[in-house]
C-alpha cells in the first residue's frame, strides 16, 4: 500500500466517522491513531512523528491568544442572559417605527450589534429568532422576509469583530504564515495578528450590513404585501431617553473592546477580559446579575470552551499524522499543478470549504482544513489577511445556504409551526446572493480586506504578497518542498 492510498482511506474514514454523529474530537483523534498504527505496520509511517503530540498539546494549552475564546463566549452569553438583545430590538423598532422596513432594519442593526458582542452564530440566530420573529410576524411581515433577515443577521457573527471565527483563524493563519516565511528564508516578515484580521474584516462586515439593509429597503419600496406600511408613531422625549439608556452601554462596551484591540492598547485576550467584566457590569446595572444567571453563563462557557479545545487537540493529532504521510506535499503539488495558479487553487479550496460547511462546524473546518491548505495558498502568494477574510465570508455563506446551512436549522428549531421550512429557504436566498457578491468583490479586490490593516499596522506594506514570493523564488529559495523529512511543528 502507498501513502497516497492510506491517506485516501484516512479521509474516507474521517467522513464516515463525522457523518455517524460521533463526537468530532474523538473521530479526529481515533482516525489519526488507527491510520498511524496501520501505516507503521506496513512501513509507510514512522511513529516518531507522534513524539511531537505532547508538545503540540502543551502549546495549545499555553497559547495566550486562545484564552480570548472563553472570555468572549462568557461576554456574549452574559449579554444574552441579561436580555440586552431583547431591549436593543424593541428600542430600535420603536425608534425606526416611522420608516418603511424599519422593523426589518432594526433586526439587521441589532444582529450586527449582537455579532460584535457575542461572535457566536448559533446563539445570535436563536436569540433573534425567539425575540424578533414573533414581533415581525405580528406586524404582518411576510414569513419569508422575516426568517431571511433573521438568519442573515445572525451569521454576521462570523465576520464582524470580535468574531471567535477570526480569533481561531488568526491563530491558524499566523502559524501557517510564519512557517511558510521561515521555510523561504524570510526571517523578518511582518507577523499576522488578530488585530490585522479584525481590521481586515471591518470593511467587508459593514458592507454586508449595508447591502442587507439596502435590499430590504428596495424590497419594501416595491412590495407592499411582504412588508406592511408604517404606522405613524410619535417620537417623544421618553423614547429618546430610553434609547440612550439601552443603546449607549452596549455600544460603549463594543467600542471599548474593539478599540483597545484595533488601537494596539491591548491584546485580544486582554480586551476579552475587559469585555467579560463589562458584560457583568451591564447585567448588574440592569439588576440581572443573579446567581442563576451566573451559573448558567459559566456552564455554557465551560461547555463551549471544552468543545473548542478538545476539537483542537484532536485536529492537532489528525494533521500531525496527515503530514507524517506527506499529505501536505501532495496537496501542495496538486494545487500548484492546477491551471490558473492561485486563483484556481483558491476557488477549489473555497468550494470544498463551502461544501464542508454544510456538515461541519466552523471550529472543525478551521482546525482541520486550514492547517492543510493555508500553507500551500500562502506559498503560492496569497495575502494571509485576505485569505482569512475570504474563508470567514465563505463559511458565513455556507452556514446560510439551503438545504443544510446551520443557521437555517437553528432558526427552524425556534420558529413557530406556521413558518415552514420552505419559507426559511426562500427567505435566505436573496441574502445568499448578496454573500456571493461580497465574496466575488473580495476575490477580485483584495484591498477590501488588506487596505485598513496595511495602512494602520504595516505602514502601507502588505504582510505577504505575490511580489515578495516572486523575489524569493528568483533568488533561488524555493523551500516549501525542501522541508526536512521529520521537520514537525512543535
Amino acid at each position: 500500500m502507498t501513502p497516497e492510498l492510506l491517506l485516501l482511506f484516512m479521509l474516507i474514514a474521517l467522513c464516515v466517522g463525522l457523518l455517524s454523529g460521533f463526537p468530532v474530537a474523538f473521530v479526529l483523534a481515533g482516525v489519526a491513531l488507527l491510520t498511524a498504527l496501520a501505516g507503521d505496520m506496513i512501513g509507510i509511517f514512522d511513529l516518531v512523528w507522534l513524539q511531537a503530540l505532547p508538545n503540540r498539546i502543551f502549546g495549545i494549552m499555553t497559547n495566550e491568544l486562545l484564552l480570548a475564546v472563553p472570555l468572549f463566549v462568557f461576554m456574549g452569553v452574559m449579554l444574552e442572559k441579561a436580555r440586552i438583545a431583547e431591549e436593543l430590538l424593541t428600542t430600535m423598532a420603536d425608534l425606526m417605527g416611522n420608516i418603511r422596513s424599519g422593523l426589518g432594519l432594526s433586526v439587521i442593526i441589532v444582529g450586527a450589534l449582537l455579532a460584535a458582542s457575542t461572535g457566536i452564530v448559533g446563539a445570535t440566530v436563536i436569540t433573534m429568532g425567539l425575540i424578533s420573529l414573533p414581533v415581525m410576524l405580528k406586524a404582518n411581515y411576510d414569513p419569508k422576509i422575516s426568517t431571511g433577515v433573521i438568519c442573515a443577521s445572525g451569521t454576521l457573527g462570523q465576520i464582524i469583530p470580535p468574531s471567535i471565527v477570526l480569533i481561531l483563524l488568526g491563530d491558524q493563519i499566523s502559524s501557517a504564515h510564519t512557517t511558510v516565511q521561515m521555510s523561504k528564508g524570510n526571517l523578518s516578515a511582518d507577523p499576522v495578528s488578530v488585530a490585522d484580521l479584525f481590521m481586515g474584516a471591518l470593511l467587508p462586515g459593514l458592507m454586508l450590513v449595508f447591502l442587507y439593509g439596502l435590499w430590504l429597503v428596495i424590497y419594501g419600496r416595491f412590495s407592499a404585501s411582504g412588508i406592511p406600511p408604517v404606522q405613524n408613531r410619535a417620537c417623544n422625549d421618553g423614547l429618546l431617553l430610553r434609547a440612550v439608556k439601552v443603546l449607549l452601554p452596549p455600544l460603549a462596551l463594543i467600542v471599548l473592546v474593539l478599540g483597545s484591540i484595533l488601537g494596539g492598547f491591548a491584546t485580544a485576550t486582554e480586551s476579552a477580559s475587559v469585555g467579560a467584566a463589562g458584560a457583568m457590569l451591564l447585567a448588574a446595572f440592569r439588576k440581572r446579575l443573579t446567581f442563576t444567571n451566573i451559573k448558567n453563563v459559566c456552564q455554557e462557557t465551560t461547555r463551549v470552551t471544552c468543545m473548542v479545545f478538545t476539537i483542537l487537540i484532536g485536529a492537532a493529532f489528525f494533521t500531525l499524522v496527515f503530514r507524517g504521510l506527506h499529505g501536505d506535499d501532495m496537496i501542495h503539488e496538486f494545487l500548484s499543478a492546477l491551471p490558473g495558479g492561485l486563483l484556481t487553487a483558491l476557488l477549489l479550496t473555497m468550494v470544498v470549504m463551502f461544501l464542508l460547511g454544510f456538515f461541519l462546524d466552523f471550529i472543525e473546518i478551521i482546525f482541520v482544513v486550514v492547517p492543510i491548505v493555508a500553507p500551500v495558498l500562502l506559498a503560492m502568494g496569497a495575502d494571509p489577511v485576505w485569505l482569512a477574510i475570504m474563508i470567514a465570508v465563505n463559511l458565513q455563506t455556507s452556514f446560510l445556504t439551503p438545504p443544510f446551512g446551520f443557521a437555517l436549522f437553528y432558526l427552524r428549531g425556534v420558529a413557530p409551526k406556521s413558518v415552514t421550512t420552505v419559507d426559511i429557504y426562500k427567505g435566505v436566498m436573496p441574502f445568499v446572493v448578496i454573500q456571493l457578491i461580497m465574496l466575488s468583490l473580495l476575490a477580485f479586490q483584495p484591498k477590501l480586506a488588506t487596505w485598513l490593516p496595511n495602512m494602520l499596522y504595516h505602514d502601507g506594506k502588505a504582510s505577504f504578497s505575490a511580489a515578495k514570493e516572486l523575489e524569493l523564488e528568483e533568488g533561488g529559495i524555493d523551500s516549501y518542498s525542501e522541508e526536512p523529512e521529520y521537520s514537525v511543528d512543535f
